[in-house]
């Protein structure tokens, strides 16, 4: 869901920062205090007793583990409508196979808000390579199977089982990049637009406090759903005798786009220029007799608004129900402090700049500066603040020097193919913050974990000496993504050599510091749309020059949205027309993956593989640039011998979900109809039928 600047529906908005009612309507405000001195939001029966709640207001479900932690999106909300007068419970991770859990607090007054979680289901259990992941950071213990495949649908449906009746808003980066219809990677089809398959009311696209607290307050003052339609940022299906209002913008149809792919790359660029929220028209697309309607997206939010989330009381631990269980997700945050979100790179691959707005918005040093005197005053605080950023740690308080510019602009990037002149790229008041923020008490170190934009970073020296003086705990992340002029063209990233000069500048700012050791951890992505065998080549050789050995890499994951996504089922640049060459089979994916860690044994024979069909049999050897020996290490060897045995050993090669339908898995299927086996982490192939290999 997304946040904004819209004209506040009333004038309660405007009550300070800093006030929050506990425990419901019509008990008394107190201001935020240190970590763990309120409680969380009721989870249990028993919690919502414990207040003394006849019923609550909003039933909040989510498909993860309950922290009570700004950067989850359960805990905002949650507090969010806890601020503004509204009781609300949490039903954390349900067991979707009944509607008894639905249940648990009894029928909601106003609404349910259902969310998947903080990232969509589908790419939170599935690798690149479709097989299941080992683990769930978002889930206690990091376990598996706690949420199904896309969360969102039987989340809805089991509220509408529950309470007939019941409103169900839903919202979350899911239901956000899925508003309208979307390629779906997982089953390797295009799909109906999520309203029509989830039976959801509305789905809320985008940040979500301002919109979720102005359902609540229209919904308490006797409106339905239906009177919703007028609200930015939402998306709803009309009735088959219902048409869209006249100032739409008609895209093309969901038969139109699931069966030519160039409608579908239209229909991509159409979308990507409406998201201006200063000029976006309203669009609609037909599914069959019914449109679905996608409102201009909500205005950025204000300082102001930042200022009142980010201070509410948060006690930044998860729910007790989870004892000595560790929450990933948590443990990589916990000591984090946001400082603006949003981001106008516009990088085609990345779903940040669709879902949280082009435009910075950005909080005040005042309130950041609250955030880490309290987590300063956390006696459980180790003193390290692990990341003082946001989507990217160098784009605070960066605006359109022209406002009047900004109200028409389309641009999809801000950075790309260059940086625009009239974009604001001082670095001064993060410097400025920095500086502040190393001074509160409490605070020993603080690090700059969130990545860097290389190509504004050296539009100020001074950040680039500040940050290495100071905020790298022995590296810096940093994402150039890949090396090919024309696969960063399709990302909307920048040269190389951008990377090369920022590194230069970190070294020589690190060496004046006294800290000639630290370094940089840059990150690379094979398989994306653009990317051949011959661009991973000129990569794997970049990177061997340059003398770095990446140890995380990402392989290509087409996102339901995404520009990349479109490229990579279409074969078009949905802006140019251009034909772009993309990798698809399983085995072309593992052969770019290998050659950007060519020097890892267990990758020597995927790698020579490449070279091989390449034409580039000059790179194996012991010459200068050679990228892999003329022999295989013992150690690749032993790989080799050690995968065919577990392969053999565990009597499978893939791993087969249980389904009645094509394409779908066990756990998109009705709980109530079949068996559902818990997902191993085994491969996994959406199109295979049976579980038993095919002979051949």
């Amino acid at each position: 869901m997304d946040l904004s600047n819209f004209e506040p529906p009333c004038s309660a908005r405007a009550q300070a920062p800093d006030l929050v009612s506990i425990g419901g309507r019509g008990l008394s405000a107190r201001s935020p205090a240190a970590p763990g001195s309120l409680p969380h939001l009721p989870a249990t029966r028993a919690e919502m007793d414990a207040r003394n709640w006849d019923q609550v207001d909003v039933v909040f479900v989510t498909g993860d583990a309950y922290v009570d932690h700004p950067a989850f999106a359960m805990a905002i909300l949650g507090r969010v409508l806890e601020a503004e007068g509204f009781r609300v419970a949490i039903l954390s991770q349900p067991d979707w196979r009944s509607a008894e859990p639905w249940r648990t607090f009894g029928k909601p007054r106003l609404f349910f808000a259902i969310s998947a979680g903080n990232m969509d289901s589908m790419i939170n259990h599935y690798t690149a390579n479709k097989k299941v992941r080992n683990d769930d950071a978002y889930s206690p213990g990091g376990r598996i199977g706690l949420r199904p495949d896309r969360a969102t649908l039987p989340y809805c449906h089991r509220a509408r089982e529950a309470y007939p009746g019941v409103p169900v808003i839903a919202g979350g980066v899911e239901a956000s990049l899925r508003r309208l219809a979307h390629y779906d990677y997982w089953s390797d089809t295009v799909k109906k637009s999520i309203l029509l398959d989830s039976k959801a009311d509305l789905v809320v696209f985008g940040m979500g406090e301002e919109p979720i607290v102005e359902i609540a307050r229209r919904l308490d003052a006797g409106e339905s759903p239906r009177d919703l339609r007028d609200m930015r940022g939402v998306a709803y299906v009309l009735g088959a005798k219902e048409t869209p209002p006249a100032d739409a913008l008609i895209l093309p149809s969901y038969e139109d786009v699931k069966g030519d792919k160039r409608k579908f790359a239209v229909a991509t660029r159409i979308i990507h220029q409406e998201t201006n929220p200063h000029n976006a028209k309203r669009l609609a697309q037909y599914h069959d007799r019914q449109a679905v309607v996608a409102n201009p997206p909500w205005p950025p939010i204000s300082r102001e608004s930042m200022d009142k989330i980010y201070g509410l009381p948060y006690t930044r631990r998860p729910h007790p129900m989870y004892r000595d269980e560790r929450i990933p997700a948590y443990e990589t945050v916990k000591d984090s402090v946001t400082i603006m979100r949003g981001c106008f790179g516009g990088c085609t691959f990345c779903s940040i700049t669709a879902h949280q707005g082009r435009i910075i918005q950005s909080r005040s040093q005042e309130s950041i500066l609250n955030e880490l005197k309290i987590l300063g005053s956390d006696p459980e605080f180790p003193g390290v603040v692990s990341d003082l950023g946001g989507p990217t740690a160098n784009m605070y308080e960066m605006r359109c020097l022209e406002p009047e510019v900004e109200k028409i602009c389309k641009r999809l990037s801000c950075v790309h193919p260059k940086i625009c002149k009239l974009l604001g790229t001082d670095h001064g008041p993060l410097v400025e913050l920095m500086r502040k923020s190393r001074e509160v008490e409490g605070i020993d170190q603080l690090l700059v974990a969130s990545g860097i934009r290389t190509d504004l970073a050296q539009k100020s020296p001074e950040y680039i000496r500040e940050l290495a003086a100071h905020h790298v705990g022995g590296h810096l992340k940093v994402a150039p993504e890949h090396a090919d002029p024309e696969v960063l063209k399709r990302m909307k990233k920048p040269s190389i050599d951008d990377f090369g000069g920022f590194a230069r500048a970190f070294a020589e700012a690190g060496r004046a510091a006294g800290k000639p050791k630290q370094y940089l951890v840059p990150y690379f992505i094979a398989s994306h749309p653009g990317s051949d065998l011959k661009a991973m080549i000129d990569l794997a050789l970049f990177l061997k020059r340059n003398g770095y050995r990446p140890d995380q890499v990402q392989d290509f994951i087409p996102a339901p949205f995404d520009i990349a996504t479109c490229m990579y089922y279409t074969g078009l640049d949905p802006f140019t027309g251009e034909a772009v060459e993309t990798p698809h089979r399983l085995k072309d994916r593992k052969l770019q993956r290998a050659l950007l860690q060519f020097f890892k044994p267990e990758n020597y024979f995927e790698a020579r593989e490449a070279l091989l069909k390449a034409g580039r049999g000059d790179l194996i050897g012991a010459g200068p640039d050679c990228l892999i020996p003329s022999r295989p290490p013992q150690a690749a060897v032993r790989s080799r011998i050690e995968k065919a045995n577990r392969s053999l050993s565990e009597g499978r090669y893939v791993h087969t979900i249980d389904s009645g339908d094509r394409g779908e898995s066990s756990q998109q299927a009705d709980p109530s109809k079949s068996k559902r086996r818990e997902p191993t982490a085994a491969g996994y192939r959406p199109h295979r039928r049976s579980a038993k290999k095919r002979r051949r």
